[in-house]
């Protein structure tokens, strides 16, 4: 069960054409793996209910799909550090 689906990104993106549906369909994928991993968490049903969840998965995908070509993984990870500190379990 994905935090974000495929319309609901791509309004947030303010994309209007279909061109990109399948890069921003995989970098949704990316980004809740990348948020799970961060919040040291594999049960997605749990994961996805988290208001906070869906803030931290739509930032990332945002901001992989707006920086594709020069991405600072590091600023993300430790911005989404940020974001999941609620919901990071304290073990993996």
């Amino acid at each position: 069960m994905a935090a974000v689906d495929l319309q609901e990104m791509k309004n947030y993106l303010r994309v209007d054409f279909d061109d990109d549906d399948e890069l921003i369909a995989d970098i949704i994928e990316t980004s809740q793996k990348l948020c799970m991993d961060i919040a040291r968490t594999d049960n997605e049903v749990a994961f996805s209910s988290d208001s906070g969840s869906k803030t931290a998965v739509m930032y990332a995908a945002a901001y992989l799909y707006e920086h594709r070509e020069n991405a600072d993984h590091h600023a993300l990870t430790l911005t989404l550090r940020s974001l999941l500190f609620s919901q990071r379990e304290g073990i993996f």
